[in-house]
């Protein structure tokens, strides 16, 4: 018996050397990369996932090809977001516009251990009418009917990241921060091709709550302020797995700032989850849609 836990103790200790040194040798390995080194590895791994990392921001953000885009949309994957750990408020704006119904939607919350925020910009091959929105699935923009987009995403603290971009999703999602949907205030702003389009999306910005005096328009641009949504109404459950959700976001970018505490820099951070933990790493970046199927019936590629 003695023997036994000996031996369980030895194999223990030369456990907890291994770590040591295999942690100390992936210190050192990430603080001798030089700056230009570490974007580009970055780059080279997150990229599969549909993302960008910005060193100079400290972001990631999505990227025009990202694997997300055959996905679509569907009111389903809001719904069950709060299961995976995404909490978050979302806009919907539906308009009709050129024999075509058009989606587009603003999120900004949590994503795992990531503060982040959305527009995405989707639609449907015919006009939708109203009671099939929740069950109809929509085709992400193509190259040609991308608009440019920016939002600005701020919290309580006035900790800001900002994105501008010609795209059909755009995204930016910082790693290691904790928000409550309700603390963080999303500055939206969108330019459309024509007076037309302008003016079916602030109509149906209008119907999806957001008062005229709080929209504000120059030229063919259309910006507004998306503090929340007070016509969204949870059910029962939604609730649970929002507060259970966040529970668990709370606690692992604790620990995910425990892990990486010899580095400060989101970069190094990130590269040293990488080197010691890769399942933590990849994990880190199924920030959106990355695992859901198509709703096309017709898609052999998903």
């Amino acid at each position: 018996m003695y023997f036994l836990l000996f031996i369980l103790l030895f194999i223990a200790l030369l456990g907890c050397i291994f770590l040591h040194c295999r942690r100390k040798k992936i210190i050192c390995k990430v603080s001798g990369m030089d700056c230009c080194t570490k974007c580009s590895l970055l780059d080279e791994l997150v990229y599969p996932f549909g993302y960008r990392f910005h060193c100079d921001c400290g972001f990631f953000s999505s990227t025009i090809d990202a694997p997300q885009k055959k996905a679509g949309y569907t009111w389903l994957y809001d719904y069950m977001a709060p299961r995976f750990q995404m909490v978050f408020d979302a806009l919907p704006v539906y308009f009709d516009y050129r024999g075509r119904t058009w989606l587009i939607e603003f999120w900004k919350g949590q994503y795992g251990i990531n503060t982040g925020a959305e527009i995405g910009i989707y639609h449907a091959d015919t006009t939708i009418p109203e009671k099939e929105y929740k069950s109809t699935w929509f085709s992400c923009a193509d190259k040609d009917e991308m608009l440019d987009c920016s939002f600005c995403l701020c919290n309580r603290k006035k900790e800001c990241v900002h994105n501008a971009e010609r795209h059909w999703w755009l995204t930016a999602f910082l790693v290691g921060y904790f928000s409550r949907p309700e603390e963080l205030s999303m500055e939206s702003c969108i330019h459309f091709p024509n007076r037309e389009m302008l003016s079916a999306f602030v109509k149906g910005l209008e119907q999806a709550g957001c008062q005229r005096d709080g929209i504000s328009i120059n030229g063919l641009s259309v910006c507004f302020v998306f503090n929340g949504n007070d016509s969204q109404h949870f059910n029962l459950l939604t609730r649970f797995w929002r507060r259970f959700s966040q529970w668990k976001n709370r606690l692992f970018c604790k620990l995910y700032r425990w892990v990486t505490r010899p580095f400060v820099c989101t970069e190094d951070r990130i590269l040293y989850l990488y080197f010691y933990l890769p399942v933590a790493f990849r994990r880190l970046l199924r920030l959106r849609r990355f695992h859901k199927r198509c709703h096309r019936q017709h898609c052999k590629e998903c």
